[in-house]
């Protein structure tokens, strides 16, 4: 997120992580990295480590985003050198309870994430199809969660619901509601087919592989060693093309064995999975920070494709 909590301060999470982690940890820097998630760069000893603070909900519940992070760290250990996976609290846990959500810490990678431009570059481009295709090809942790749809099919009901009257949550909510409202056949139609994917991909539940759900560019961090991957929290049990959107954009069709019905189901579950999150995000108290008009601006994002 590109704007510090409110909830929880850097000295907290100093002292959080010296106690479940590094207790030489004295310094916290709040990162303003990402979206969905609070980061901070941690040191202490010389040692440095990556921070998250997930909050759960709507994709996780404490149980399963530990079981999430440890099956990344079980992927890792079982060799797959591209996973930049969690590291166990002394408890032996990988998620610490923060009160405003659940604490993780990676190692602290030396490089950086590509651009888009760089991402799309055919080299780089066969490292990431490499890597899933270990990914894919590896024996599916202990407790690793399975892929489900992430709304059922009173969406659009709920949608036509929750805009039908003005909303006074926030500067950017009337803007969101209305857009929302304009796009509601779309997403009536878009959920229709969503759900009947999903039921085609059931039906295949013996060809589901591990995934890591969002392995874009924002993701994959070029280090001296070679690609990592990290943000191991979509981790889950699903049809590969849940990991090809970027690759096929790229124009890697041709090295990927693909079902054209799989992409489109998950270029469909990104899209609601997004709408869904906005329209709760707009509905709630907000006051036009930095995050709620990149919000904002995801929100047209997704509805966009109404006008294709």
């Amino acid at each position: 997120m590109l704007t510090p909590p409110s909830f929880i301060d850097d000295k907290a999470i100093a002292g959080a992580v010296a106690t479940h982690w590094l207790p030489e940890a004295t310094e916290a820097r709040y990162l303003p990295w990402g979206f969905g998630a609070h980061h901070w760069r941690v040191a202490g000893g010389g040692t440095t480590l990556f921070v998250t603070l997930d909050q759960l909900g709507p994709r996780h519940t404490a149980a399963s985003l530990e079981a999430t992070y440890a099956g990344a760290a079980a992927l890792a250990a079982a060799g797959l050198d591209a996973v930049c996976a969690p590291l166990p609290s002394r408890s032996g846990r990988f998620t610490v309870d923060a009160g405003c959500g659940a604490l993780s810490v990676t190692p602290w990678l030396d490089g950086r994430s590509p651009t888009e431009t760089e991402a799309g570059e055919p080299r780089h481009v066969g490292e990431v199809v490499a890597a899933l295709a270990a990914l894919h090809r590896a024996a599916p942790p202990e407790g690793l969660r399975e892929w489900t749809p992430r709304v059922g099919p009173r969406f659009a009901d709920e949608v036509r619901a929750r805009t039908a009257e003005p909303w006074t949550s926030g500067p950017l909510a009337q803007e969101a509601r209305a857009a929302l409202a304009a796009r509601h056949e779309a997403i009536a139609r878009w959920t229709s087919r969503y759900l009947e994917l999903a039921d085609l991909a059931r039906a295949r539940r013996d060809a589901w592989v591990p995934t890591h759900g969002e392995p874009h560019n924002d993701n994959q961090v070029i280090t001296a060693c070679g690609l990592t991957l990290v943000d191991w929290e979509s981790l889950a049990l699903a049809p590969r093309e849940r990991d090809y959107a970027d690759l096929l954009e790229a124009g890697a069709g041709e090295r990927l064995d693909h079902d054209p019905a799989m992409v489109e189901l998950f270029a469909l579950d990104w899209r609601l999975s997004e709408i869904a999150e906005y329209l709760s995000w707009f509905a709630a108290p907000h006051t036009g920070t930095d995050d709620d008009r990149t919000a904002l601006e995801g929100l047209y994002e997704e509805l966009s494709a109404a006008e294709e």
